[in-house]
């Protein structure tokens, strides 16, 4: 019984997780379109949204998916980011040296891989 219930929370944990994702991406282009609305080079945007995106996503993943609200987390955070971002490339690449995938199709297809490293990061490194 108790392995079941232990799963049922791995499940809404990562369901939150997968949610909070799409509000966190959403704020993230959402930041760009703006900075690029207004007159700021792309360059720019892409820092300055990326720079308020991973603070946005700290707070909301460590609030509402981790119930954990402690600041000095940050840095675990970033560098479970940074570590997720070689993740993604490596994979990525691997896929593009491979076989006939675009850029595109690869990148869709290491999307569901690299959610749950990061979800697994965020959970056992950074939020544990």
């Amino acid at each position: 019984m108790r392995v079941k219930i232990f799963s049922h929370a791995i499940d809404a944990t990562f369901i939150r997780f997968v949610l909070i994702g799409l509000l966190n991406t959403a704020f993230g282009v959402g930041l760009y379109c703006l900075f690029v609305y207004v007159g700021i080079t792309y360059r720019v945007a892409v820092l300055l949204s990326t720079i308020l995106g991973v603070l946005f996503n700290f707070k909301t993943i460590g609030t509402f998916v981790f119930k954990n609200t402690k600041n000095r987390l940050i840095f675990k955070f970033v560098a479970a980011y940074a570590i997720v971002y070689f993740i993604n490339i490596g994979l990525i690449h691997l896929l593009l040296e491979l076989t006939d995938l675009n850029e595109y199709i690869a990148g869709i297809i290491v999307t569901p891989i690299v959610a749950i490293a990061s979800f697994v990061l965020q959970k056992r490194f950074v939020f544990n």
